[in-house]
């Protein structure tokens, strides 16, 4: 393959700021990529997720397709804010690429691309494949998990193209996350002169804290973590108001239910006299499970590796990803088919240059065996 036009081409994506919430800039990159792709002749669809976000990209090889063989996925979208890309846009040395987005995702988008380029005709004229790549996977996909859905149901089985881990594995496994907002409305009073007649949301929030921890199961792998907290007007008022931010990781489905059920009654109840406590759920992805479908794509890749010369090993992360949605759909899922790489949603980001052909090599095999 050519690296050099290769990593051109990664440098069109990555030098973009395109964090979520940076609309044009996520538009910018799924126009960028159309343009590549419709040059290989695959036809491209902007997808409308709403106001919030910017646009989906689905290509395909076969226009007419209701059932494809293969749908492989990535997202538009990064954490970084718009001016990230002045302060350290994408540099190299000999062995890694260095910038906002180089591993988490621009490379896996750019992987599926080059992937197909050098697909033998009869494959392409032979299997139905579907590319799609949200805007929104940052945040949780809550605009876009629908539409992938709906791709998924009508795919055999999923690729998802986030980077290899750092050691090189795949993903077969991830946990699933929730997240939630939970306010407490109390009565504010005068600290010094008659502090007895206000309820501190502060007060019911450091309660909620103890017992929302005691929710978790270590033996199971479910975690739970207050990360965000505020509230309160001054020092010497009674706090009528309070905030916190929760976030929810499992392994298994059945645990999401519980502590989802456990907190709706908790904050029902209330963690203290005269303080009203309300949740909202702010983003849900199911776990990704392994199923008896997902050993058999597993044992594929295996045996594409062989071919391919490429090590295949498998790892089970905390992080979720658009794998999560379309594994708990019951449709054959695997992960970490883009280079290798490590240190995202930092500045530490980067990819291993060495692992750029290998990983396309082993993406093209995979889809050719199907």
């Amino acid at each position: 393959m050519d690296l050099k036009l290769w990593t051109e081409e990664l440098r069109q994506l990555v030098n973009v700021d395109c964090g979520t919430a940076t609309i044009s800039g996520v538009a910018q990159v799924a126009e960028t990529l159309a343009a590549l792709w419709k040059k290989e002749g695959w036809h491209c669809e902007n997808v409308d997720l709403g106001a919030a976000v910017g646009p989906g990209l689905l290509v395909t090889n076969k226009l007419q397709s209701e059932h494809y063989d293969v749908l492989l996925i990535g997202h538009l979208d990064t954490v970084f804010p718009a001016g990230t890309v002045a302060q350290r846009p994408m540099s190299q040395d000999d062995a890694r690429i260095y910038g906002p987005g180089t591993s988490d995702m621009k490379s896996g988008l750019l992987n599926i691309l080059w992937a197909m380029r050098g697909m033998d005709k009869s494959d392409l004229q032979r299997l139905s494949i579907a590319v799609a790549m949200n805007p929104d996977e940052e945040t949780g996909s809550v605009h876009s998990h629908r539409w992938l859905g709906d791709l998924a149901k009508r795919s055999r089985q999923v690729l998802v193209c986030e980077a290899a881990r750092a050691d090189g594995s795949l993903v077969n496994a991830r946990k699933g996350l929730a997240g939630y907002a939970l306010t407490f409305t109390g009565v504010a009073a005068h600290a010094g002169n008659d502090p007895e007649k206000g309820r501190s949301a502060i007060t019911a929030l450091a309660h909620s804290i103890l017992a929302i921890n005691a929710l978790a199961d270590a033996e199971r792998g479910t975690t739970l973590n207050v990360g965000v907290v505020n509230g309160g007007d001054a020092a010497n008022i009674v706090a009528p108001w309070a905030s916190a931010v929760v976030d929810l990781r499992f392994w298994e489905n059945s645990e999401d239910e519980r502590v989802h059920r456990a907190l709706l009654e908790m904050c029902e109840k209330g963690f203290m006299e005269g303080v009203t406590t309300t949740i909202t759920r702010l983003n849900h992805k199911p776990a990704m499970a392994i199923s008896a479908q997902t050993e058999a794509l597993m044992r594929l890749v295996e045996q594409a590796g062989e071919r391919e010369n490429v090590k295949i090993s498998w790892k089970a992360v905390g992080g979720g990803s658009d794998a999560n949605y379309t594994a708990a759909l019951g449709v054959p899922t695997l992960d970490g088919f883009g280079p290798i790489g490590a240190g995202f949603h930092s500045p530490a980001e980067y990819l291993e240059i060495a692992s750029v052909e290998p990983r396309i090599r082993l993406l093209r095999r995979v889809v050719s065996m199907l």
